[in-house]
């Protein structure tokens, strides 16, 4: 699927904020997602697929028990994911890739995790058609981003911040909850915070496990 937008530029901007990521993210996770990722990451079980997987910030938090691949669109990150894999004694396989295009045949994980990625997905339907079909009949999906807030002041800042950040493939005011079910899913949880700008999910592809 992957086409409808010019992926070279994208994948450039993310090559050359990589080295930084972790240091700007500081904030955000301190204020904004204390918690957040071991909500997600400790549910995931199986065959465990992470799209968007950045730097690997995710690892720390995973069972032991899950098989995990990554995949990225940034070759850079993808490097700096696999360094950490290395100094937490984490296997995982990494594979380049953007969110929309996953190079899995159908039905080839129990889990599929993203966090703070379909915020940066230009056709965030799409990425999630993906995650849908690489997931077993009964398998979950487990979801973390910011979101356009319940807060009409703060609903309006963000769609203002929108028209700069967008430039740089970064959305503000998205939903996911509302694509699970037109693509498919049957939503099990879902939890709102911080005054609606950040949403915890957890979906399930229906069939038998």
């Amino acid at each position: 699927m992957t086409g409808k937008y010019d992926v070279e530029r994208i994948r450039g901007m993310w090559d050359r904020n990589a080295p930084g990521y972790d240091r700007g993210m500081r904030m955000m996770e301190r204020f904004l997602l204390k918690g957040a990722r071991e909500w997600v990451c400790s549910q995931a079980h199986g065959d465990t697929l992470e799209v968007a997987v950045g730097t690997g910030l995710n690892l720390p938090f995973y069972p032991a028990t899950a098989a995990l691949t990554g995949t990225d669109l940034s070759p850079a990150m993808i490097a700096l994911a696999r360094r950490r894999a290395t100094e937490t004694g984490r296997d995982i396989t990494l594979l380049e890739a953007g969110a929309d295009d996953l190079p899995f045949p159908d039905g080839s994980f129990d889990t599929v995790v993203c966090t703070l990625g379909l915020c940066t997905v230009p056709d965030d339907r799409a990425a999630i058609t993906e995650m849908h079909r690489v997931l077993r009949p009964g398998g979950q999906l487990l979801l973390l981003d910011h979101v356009v807030s319940s807060n009409v002041v703060i609903h309006v800042g963000q769609r203002l911040v929108e028209r700069v950040t967008i430039r740089n493939s970064e959305y503000q005011t998205r939903r996911p909850l509302l694509l699970l079910a037109e693509v498919g899913f049957v939503v099990e949880d879902s939890h709102r915070s911080k005054a609606g700008t950040i949403e915890r999910l957890r979906a399930r592809k229906p069939g038998p496990a």
